[in-house]
């Protein structure tokens, strides 16, 4: 006789642990099934976010800008640090020892929360029913009320250059390397490439970043854009825009990639190559062809604002379905499934979900762009503030970068936070929360902000879009 569940969650990345989690909260008996399995084959939760995604990458990116610190950012404090080397397996090894102890941490949750884990392939039947498959081929089927889709996504391939996880390598091998690449060459110009091309640039590679398109990060705030694209540049970072990639030979350790751009046709060798030219959902093997579960043309799972799929009772989340692929997107989509199964109202607002770059300067924004706005027809008021006029940021010598607060001309309301600089994300995050309550820019500015802080910037920025700023001189309004 099947186990039958009133949850059962296909996928323990960040959308879908959250979701087991949060419906056991709630009092529906829950599964998850996950397989995905670490490097001692051992079933590992947390999907890419985890395991290959945002937390070690972010690790990587803390230990790479620490050793540049080290080596070119101490003198300035007064302070000699002479003969600074890294070690790279011991960085790497630092980035999995915090893996283990944050899946692990999962694993406790889904144990003390009631969580059932069934390890193996997940499948949707019909009738809500699933399939789980274990790694020894062994199937078994699971009954459910509700099911949750949460499969995730994986690197997109690119034919001219094949990934062998040894010189051509995607997003999840240059987590790996166990030294620094002389020549290191990136595919893609966007939140992976910029965030992975850093890490090894600081540590000492010489890094070229081939970019298809012909506009740097169109996604953010053209100032903001701007801004990065000079300041990556200065770091190191070649960034080549419209050049795109035709061909590679890997040969003797190396690769050679062949590219377009305006003066033609281009030719350049690299010790490794990192293909992060974007991610797609994870459908394989996941629908039985009667599950009654509908694809749209671009693959992903068919579903409406609050994540329920053609099917009553079964709904997706995250990666799989339409919309910006980020893990606290997922987590919160589902927060509000499963309160949404249990009879709650649960919806969200996909306006305010917040995107981060954790390149140095970070760079940050949350809702729409100046760009966007004047596209649309709104009116606007634009307040910036440096973080070269912040008290803070001068004091930790980290002063690159601006706030930029865009509110409706007519009724101050914060429509955007564009942030490139010091604790960007963490700045954004305080715009998200007052533009989550209709905040206006005169609300922002008549706030107290604590002194001396880098949310400072956040106030000022505020203040100067209806010319009030107080650290720096009011520019006249358009």
């Amino acid at each position: 006789m099947s186990q039958k569940f009133d949850v059962v969650v296909i996928g323990a990345g960040p959308g879908g642990y959250v979701a087991a989690i949060k419906a056991a909260q709630l009092g529906l008996k829950t599964a998850c099934i996950e397989k995905y399995q670490d490097k001692d084959g051992k079933i590992a939760l947390g999907g890419t976010c985890l395991n290959v995604g945002c937390i070690p990458s972010k690790a990587l990116l803390d230990s790479s800008w620490k050793f540049h610190e080290a080596q070119d950012g101490f003198a300035v404090h007064g302070i000699s640090a002479k003969g600074v080397s890294i070690d790279v397996p011991a960085m790497v090894g630092r980035k999995n020892t915090i893996i283990k102890n944050l899946t692990g941490g999962v694993a406790g949750l889904f144990k003390a929360n009631g969580v059932t884990l069934l390890e193996g392939h997940g499948k949707l039947l019909a009738g809500k029913k699933v399939e789980v498959t274990d790694k020894d081929g062994n199937t078994s089927v699971v009954e459910a009320e509700n099911v949750i889709l949460a499969s995730g996504s994986r690197p997109i391939d690119i034919p001219p250059a094949p990934v062998d996880q040894d010189v051509i390598v995607d997003s999840t091998g240059a987590l790996e390397f166990q030294s620094v690449p002389k020549k290191l060459g990136v595919i893609g110009a966007g939140v992976i490439g910029l965030e992975l091309g850093s890490v090894w640039a600081r540590l000492g590679a010489e890094v070229t970043v081939l970019e298809a398109l012909d506009k740097f990060l169109p996604a953010a705030d053209e100032a903001v854009a701007k801004e990065a694209f000079k300041t990556l540049t200065k770091q190191g970072l070649d960034i080549k825009l419209g050049a795109r990639v035709t061909g590679s030979e890997v040969k003797k350790k190396q690769v050679t990639v062949n590219y377009t751009d305006s003066a033609g046709e281009q030719k350049i060798v690299f010790d490794k190559l990192i293909v992060a030219v974007g991610r797609r959902p994870v459908t394989t093997d996941l629908l039985a062809s009667d599950s009654g579960v509908d694809l749209d043309e671009r693959g992903y799972i068919f579903v409406d604002d609050h994540c329920a799929t053609s099917v009553p009772g079964v709904y997706a989340i995250g990666d799989v379905v339409r919309g910006m692929m980020l893990a606290h997107k997922a987590s919160e989509e589902g927060v509000m499934v499963a309160e949404r199964i249990a009879g709650h109202k649960a919806q969200m607002n996909y306006d305010l979900i917040p995107s981060v770059i954790y390149t140095h300067p970070e760079i940050a924004w949350v809702g729409k762009t100046e760009q966007q706005l004047k596209g649309e027809g709104v009116a606007v008021n634009v307040g910036t503030f440096p973080f070269a006029a912040s008290g803070r940021a001068m004091a930790a010598n980290d002063t690159g970068g601006f706030v930029k607060v865009i509110a409706d001309a007519n009724t101050d309301r914060v429509l955007g936070v564009h942030v490139i600089g010091p604790s960007a994300a963490e700045l954004v995050q305080q715009g998200a929360i007052g533009m989550e309550f209709g905040t206006s820019a005169e609300d922002l500015g008549m706030m107290v902000f604590s002194h001396p802080t880098l949310s400072e910037a956040l106030h000022e920025a505020a203040l100067a879009v209806n010319g009030g700023a107080i650290h720096i001189a009011n520019r006249k309004k358009r």
